[in-house]
């Protein structure tokens, strides 16, 4: 029997019997069995096409054909391990140099975000001769070990978690529900000061910083944009500790923010990291990632007297899928794509916040996109429920979000980057009718709730509802009080 020809139920009970029971699976009461992808779009074992507004994997489109044919032809030559000579290798560091600031120059290819993350605490260390790490609350930097004791993601979903010493979680740079919001005359300044504030704290016990890691723009955390100048301030308190500064372009770089190659970018040319993480978009869905750093860490790591060898890691069938994606980001533009159809999208969604008072924020750069639901835009209840509701409706209208930050209530668009104003349009009337319909039905609840309550003292009815949420029309003479929102 050939791949991918088994009944669903069938693949599901072989799921279930042979793949660990912690790997989980999208919509995971109806899942989806995918079998064929092209473009933004996937197919299920019917025929069904989905469009993929969350695959950030399939960078320039799922198997597209330069990528496929680059990866094909190269493996019809040659695939050995990376300690042979060979082109492909050198001429993909060059290229992929070409794109970040001179300074970074030095690559160590290896297989995935979690890999590189975890070389890069290893270079960190080598260099400052340090242990500590400052990470932000919400981030996620991969599977392994030592980037679990790092992912506040991960470690703060287990109560009975030892915490690692040397590790330190600083504020999440979130001006929309965070400690500093965008009413705070310098948020940027705030939450780095944050983060000295930790710095010396571990002085004072002895300890010090290796270095400072975080995601350019938080994903897992709740699609989050740093304000501007957070990172050239948390650079300079760093630096002056001897640590260095880690930006972890795993799920936003190559062009995804539209304005620039790298979101770390978006601070200013002022800022440039001194190690810089990539995975994911980096091979198109191909095993691949990279390690970029300054000549000093590097010759650093190096002194060290351990040689650094990784078997698989900057393969020539990996370089040239990596040459490939290269190619097809500036052949097609796919960078002035994201943003032009980021900011289509992004307006659409804001003309949506208008009409729907559960839509609380709208924020992002380029493809990279968070819709946060509240009940309540002057408390910021999360809209948990709500939010997965949505999912699963869209689902059934044949189109795959998801939703993520801390209460799980954030809508998370990281389309390939062939996502169209068109597939902007379809996405955001479907969700136009299920926030609709939302309202429509609390607002049946609420009849029924002025049914039950029409024979109470007059000063305890009263209710109305707009869009979800529950309002008093007691005598505050058409100033609308907000009152705890009704669980149904």
């Amino acid at each position: 029997m050939s791949a991918g020809s088994l009944d669903k139920t069938a693949t599901i009970d072989l799921r279930r019997r042979h793949i660990g029971p912690s790997c989980k699976i999208f919509f995971s009461h109806d899942p989806i069995k995918i079998v064929q992808a092209k473009g933004q779009y996937m197919y299920d074992e019917i025929g069904q096409r989905y469009l993929d507004c969350i695959n950030n994997v399939a960078h320039v489109g799922h198997c597209h054909p330069d990528v496929v044919k680059a990866g094909a032809q190269q493996m019809e030559l040659l695939n050995t391990n990376s300690r042979f000579l060979h082109d492909n290798l050198v001429l993909y560091a060059q290229r992929l140099q070409a794109t970040l600031p001179d300074k970074l120059s030095v690559c160590y290819f290896v297989n995935s975000g979690s890999e590189a993350n975890d070389l890069a605490l290893r270079l960190a260390r080598h260099y400052t001769g340090h242990k500590d790490i400052i990470t932000l609350e919400n981030a996620y930097h991969g599977h392994i070990s030592s980037l679990i004791d790092i992912s506040p993601y991960k470690f703060h979903q287990l109560s009975d978690t030892v915490h690692n010493q040397f590790v330190h979680v600083a504020p999440s740079p979130d001006v929309y529900r965070g400690k500093y919001r965008a009413d705070h005359p310098d948020p940027a300044t705030a939450y780095a000061d944050e983060v000295k504030e930790i710095i010396d704290k571990v002085h004072k016990k002895g300890g010090k910083v290796a270095a400072f890691i975080a995601e350019s723009l938080q994903s897992c955390g709740g699609q989050v944009i740093p304000p501007a100048g957070y990172f050239q301030r948390v650079a300079d308190h760093v630096h002056k500790a001897g640590g260095v500064f880690i930006a972890d372009e795993v799920q936003v770089g190559f062009g995804r923010v539209g304005t620039h190659f790298w979101a770390f970018q978006l601070q200013g040319e002022d800022f440039v990291p001194d190690i810089v993480t990539m995975g994911k978009p980096i091979g198109n869905g191909h095993p691949m990632s990279c390690v970029v750093t300054t000549k000093e860490v590097a010759e650093a790591f190096m002194s060290s007297g351990m040689e650094y060898f990784n078997t698989f890691g900057g393969n020539p069938v990996s370089c040239a899928i990596g040459l490939a994606v290269l190619d097809v980001i500036v052949k097609e533009d796919l960078q002035g794509n994201a943003q032009r159809v980021g900011r289509y999208l992004i307006n659409l969604l804001e003309q949506q916040k208008e009409k729907h008072p559960l839509v609380g924020d709208i924020r992002g750069c380029g493809l990279f996109v968070g819709v946060e639901l509240v009940r309540d835009r002057l408390k910021l209840t999360p809209a948990t429920a709500e939010a997965q509701e949505i999912l699963y409706k869209l689902k059934e209208q044949h189109i795959l979000l998801s939703a993520d930050g801390p209460y799980r209530n954030v809508l998370k668009f990281k389309p390939p980057m062939c996502f169209s104003t068109e597939d902007a349009d379809l996405v955001v009337e479907k969700m136009d009718h299920i926030l609709t319909d939302n309202c429509m039905f609390y607002q049946i609840f609420i009849s029924t709730l002025f049914v039950i309550y029409s024979k109470l003292p007059a000063d305890e009815n009263g209710l109305e509802c707009h869009s979800g949420l529950v309002h008093s029309k007691g005598r505050s003479q058409g100033v609308r009080q907000q009152t705890k929102h009704l669980k149904i």
